[in-house]
């Protein structure tokens, strides 16, 4: 990367391993990028043999990985073994963590449902209510910490849920409120993230912004397959770097 001034980013979701279905090649998929990012529902049920098979593809990828798990990654119960599989492939598997590449830095979480807007669930009534809020509210501070940590120029979020309703738009109204929280989006906001990646709803929408105006790519592979066809099923993403590193590490999350 030395002397670049754009940084290339290659992302995708729901690759889903272990499901059957075929997956794109992973060199492919990052070829020509700087750095590939994974987000979330990376296996189909959350099983460690699932994640070999994923950990096995990602030896032919020789750049950084960033990733977070999904709701299907914690199907079994097994999340923290995938987690150190993927690990062990040389991935960054963010959890409230952040690390930076390139001169860039990446804030991940996996993020929680809970609707949208207006219609965002409120921590009343009964305690299972109360239980599902909390969740969505930890996950937006685990994201918000990652966040903190970070001092680079551009700064780009991953998730697994999606942030803002319009990237949801496509699927069933009724599963809206399953498929992300507005929670997600205020730290996006307020640390001025440049772009936050996003994948869940396989039917949503490609692009969305947040209320203040930051981009947000919904990647999740069959709406990839339906937004490029013909051509890898990946979003690409060039960032500017206003001091471009001279060489771009993989860092360790902090």
């Amino acid at each position: 990367m030395d002397g670049k001034n754009t940084f290339e980013i290659a992302a995708v979701g729901d690759l889903h391993y272990g499901s059957g279905q075929p997956v794109p090649s992973l060199a492919e998929l990052s070829a020509g990028a700087d750095v590939l990012v994974l987000c979330g529902d990376l296996t189909d049920h959350g099983l460690p043999e699932e994640a070999h098979q994923l950990a096995k593809d990602l030896a032919a990828v020789h750049i950084p990985v960033v990733a977070v798990l999904g709701n299907h990654d914690y199907e079994s119960g097994h999340e923290e073994e995938v987690r150190q599989i993927l690990t062990s492939a040389r991935a960054s598997v963010l959890d409230g963590e952040a690390c930076e590449i390139g001169g860039v830095g990446f804030a991940g979480a996996k993020g929680f449902a809970g609707g949208f807007g207006r219609g965002t669930l409120q921590s009343w009534g009964e305690r299972a209510v109360k239980v599902f809020v909390q969740e969505a509210i930890d996950e937006a501070l685990k994201l918000e910490k990652a966040l903190a940590r970070l001092r680079t120029p551009q700064i780009v979020a991953v998730l697994h849920y999606a942030p803002v309703q319009t990237t949801v738009e496509g699927e069933p109204v009724e599963i809206f409120p399953f498929l992300g929280s507005s929670r997600l989006e205020e730290p996006l906001n307020r640390y001025s993230v440049a772009a936050t990646f996003h994948g869940h709803a396989h039917r949503g929408t490609f692009e969305g912004k947040t209320q203040a105006g930051r981009a947000v790519y919904n990647v999740s592979l069959p709406l990839m397959r339906k937004q490029f066809p013909g051509k890898p099923p990946v979003c690409r993403l060039s960032l500017p770097l206003t001091n471009p590193p001279k060489e771009a590490d993989r860092a360790e999350p902090s």
